[in-house]
């Protein structure tokens, strides 16, 4: 049996869940992958200096035991997040201490501890093979993968997930990601694929869409409500995307901080109005590496304001982090809510707390989304209220390339990857659907 049998049969209109239960599984597959022995390779270059195209490989690798309550998953396609690009590059530190430490804890963790990593946190694919225990997913399921990996053996994960100590992000705190052409989940990770898009298109939302929903919308994060002004850094970005389609959806009022007119172009696209791009208009929130300039950061907030009707910013939602954090406290109104996650500018944030603690602001620490928030956020997508932001598809092949691409931020939106997709288009199954909604859906593929 060969992966070329498995794609056969996903391609074939005929094929059942008896079909695909009775497919052999090859005995080894390709995936993208670190090596244990290259961690070092870096050592001494500036971030921006490291290239993923020379950390990242295709390897072929073998099958990993299947265990009780997990799945393996023909993967259609992928796609790029930062985690993989800090994966690649071993920074803030080799994620194969991650895999060392899952290791440890149990016999079948052990799987997880080797000396190559197969990274990737999305995946739209099919069923093949469910473990002792898993009864609401049968092979031949089309799905997608949230990428939230809990045990739930302490009380602590139960009211939140996300708060299980054993709490891992799936293709980056594990092995068996999915930049591969077979991945293995927990089956808790798993959730119907939106009919109306792609493989590649629906692989693209996963972790930035429900991170996104999670940080803005669910009470765990800043609980966005109708008319909320809500400030949005890199908003036409990975995350910032899905929190300008959330904001508009949820009848608040982004204002959009871009880096360019053509990134402008894409917000006006989906709808925002409020837009500062901060290049054009020369904000520079830094004086030098050690001071900030709260003059700037007045500024900034007088052209909010200007955009506002004179109102100031109910939740920012926060992402790159030590650059914009300074700012982001101060323009937030009184009593207003700065929800942060990533810190893709540096992870040591300064900010003056006279303007946190005085005006009774909030920071929420907000990370992926438990399982709940992922349904939802992938529900949204399925009927079609907030859509995929799929500017790019490489080859499995080119996954270096695409990595390098987000590294330096040369992207829009998502980029993706097809792993046993011959190509892109395939997997659609409501065409009426798709054409409701097509101009949305290529927003990204039109710049």
């Amino acid at each position: 049996m060969t992966v070329k049998d498995i794609l056969a049969a996903i391609q074939s209109p005929d094929s059942t869940s008896e079909d695909f239960a009775a497919l052999p599984l090859p005995e080894s597959y390709r995936a993208i992958t670190v090596h244990k022995d290259e961690t070092e390779m870096f050592a001494g270059l500036a971030t921006r200096d490291k290239d993923p195209r020379k950390s990242i490989h295709l390897d072929e690798v073998p099958l990993p035991e299947l265990g009780p309550g997990e799945a393996l998953v023909a993967v259609m396609a992928s796609s790029v997040n930062y985690n993989s690009v800090w994966t690649s590059i071993f920074e803030p530190l080799s994620t194969f201490g991650f895999l060392e430490r899952y290791g440890r804890t149990s016999e079948l963790a052990k799987r997880h501890d080797l000396p190559y990593h197969i990274i990737g946190s999305d995946l739209a694919g099919v069923v093949l093979r469910t473990g002792p225990g898993v009864n609401a997913w049968r092979p031949g399921d089309e799905v997608v993968a949230h990428c939230l990996s809990v045990e739930l053996e302490s009380s602590d994960g139960h009211n939140d997930t996300m708060l299980d100590p054993e709490q891992r992000i799936w293709g980056f705190e594990t092995n068996f990601g999915g930049l591969a052409e077979i991945a293995l989940v927990k089956s808790n990770q798993l959730m119907p694929k939106p009919d109306h898009l792609s493989w590649e298109e629906a692989a693209a939302p996963g972790l930035v869409n429900s991170t996104a929903y999670r940080q803005l919308v669910s009470r765990n994060g800043a609980g966005m409500k109708q008319g909320d002004n809500v400030l949005i850094w890199g908003a036409s970005g990975g995350l910032g995307s899905y929190a300008t389609q959330f904001a508009l959806a949820g009848g608040a009022n982004p204002i959009c901080v871009v880096s360019s007119e053509q990134k402008a172009n894409i917000c006006r696209s989906m709808g925002a109005e409020a837009i500062i791009d901060r290049n054009a208009e020369g904000y520079k929130f830094w004086k030098d590496e050690n001071t900030q300039d709260p003059k700037e950061w007045k500024r900034f907030g007088k052209r909010i304001r200007e955009l506002t009707g004179g109102e100031d910013i109910d939740i920012v939602f926060e992402h790159p982090g030590r650059e914009t954090f300074g700012a982001s406290v101060f323009v937030t109104r009184k009593g207003g809510t700065i929800t942060t996650c990533a810190s893709t500018s540096g992870y040591m944030h300064e900010y003056d707390n006279r303007y946190l603690w005085m005006s009774l602001k909030r920071i929420i620490g907000s990370h992926f989304a438990n399982y709940r928030e992922a349904w939802e956020a992938n529900r949204l997508i399925a009927k079609g209220k907030i859509h995929p932001t799929l500017s790019k598809v490489y080859s499995l092949e080119d996954t270096g390339q695409a990595a390098f691409d987000v590294h330096r931020n040369l992207h829009q939106g998502k980029v993706g990857v097809l792993c046993m997709a011959p190509e892109e288009g395939l997997g659609v199954r409501d065409q009426a659907k798709r054409a409701q909604h097509i101009d949305a859906i290529n927003r990204f593929r039109n710049i």
